[in-house]
């Protein structure tokens, strides 16, 4: 009997074992582009009402948005757990 339920034990272990997930592996890391931004025009002649440049112009669609305020991740949006970053957030 103790053979019988040790045999049993040791099934149940194996099987459990053979279900664990497996192994992360190493993804490749993208790389994040910045490319060159092009001088902002401080006069942006086509705007919305709330006053942002309208982006369906070819002007506007050059702007690139203004630098964050504080650390970013890696793949390049704000950080959250930095308190400029809340900040940045509520005022846009």
């Amino acid at each position: 009997m103790k053979k019988v339920l040790a045999t049993l034990l040791a099934v149940a272990c194996f099987a459990t074992a053979s279900f664990a997930q497996p192994k992360k592996t190493e993804k490749a890391k993208v790389e994040v582009k910045k490319e060159a931004a092009a001088p902002v025009k401080k006069e942006a002649t086509k705007l919305k009402a709330d006053g942002t440049p309208d982006k369906r112009f070819k002007e506007n669609k050059a702007a690139t948005p203004a630098t964050p305020a504080g650390p970013t991740k890696k793949d390049g949006t704000l950080d959250m757990r930095y308190k400029a970053n809340k900040d940045a957030k509520k005022k846009a």
